[in-house]
C-alpha cells in the first residue's frame, strides 16, 4: 500500500493516476460504486485494475505503449537537417532521393518529409503574391 501511494504522490500520467486512485480506493474498502462515481470510471475498469495490482504490482498500472522507433537516429536527421540548411531550393523528389540514398530509408508517408521541411523552418508549400483569379489574363492563360 506504501508504494501505490508514492506512485500517486509522484504525479504519473493522468490516465496511471487514475488507476491507482481506483486501486488504492479499493483497498480502502470504498464501495466500487462510489469509486466508479468518484472516477468516472465503469465497474470493470475498477476490478481490472485492481486485479492487474495484485498480479504485477506498481508497473502493471503503468502505461505500456512507448511509441515507435523514427526512422532516422539523431544523427542522421541533423545530416538531413543540415543538407536542406545548405541548398538554395528544395523539391520533395530531391529530399526522398537523398534519403533514400544516403541511408536506404522510404517514408510511406509524406508527412515523415513535410515535418523534415518543417524542422528546417522551410515551408514547401508554393507561394504567390497575387490570386491569379484576380488577373483575367491569367485565368484564361490557364483555362
Amino acid at each position: 500500500m506504501e508504494e501505490l501511494i508514492e506512485f500517486i504522490q509522484s504525479n504519473p500520467d493522468p490516465r496511471e493516476l487514475k488507476r491507482a486512485l481506483a486501486v488504492q480506493m479499493v483497498m480502502q474498502n470504498y464501495n466500487p460504486s462510489k469509486i466508479r462515481n468518484i472516477l468516472g470510471v465503469s465497474a470493470g475498469f475498477v476490478s481490472k485494475w485492481k486485479y492487474i495490482f495484485v498480479e504485477q504490482g506498481i508497473t502493471g498500472l503503468r502505461l505500456s505503449y512507448k511509441g515507435s522507433k523514427s526512422y532516422l537516429d539523431s544523427a542522421q536527421k541533423q545530416m538531413v537537417l543540415n543538407w536542406l540548411e545548405q541548398r538554395n531550393y528544395w523539391h520533395l523528389s530531391e529530399l526522398k532521393e537523398y534519403i533514400e540514398d544516403n541511408f536506404n530509408i522510404i517514408f510511406e508517408s509524406l508527412q515523415s518529409y513535410y515535418d523534415l521541411f518543417k524542422d528546417a523552418n522551410i515551408s514547401w508549400k508554393k507561394t504567390q503574391k497575387k490570386n491569379p483569379r484576380k488577373d483575367p489574363d491569367l485565368v484564361t492563360k490557364k483555362n
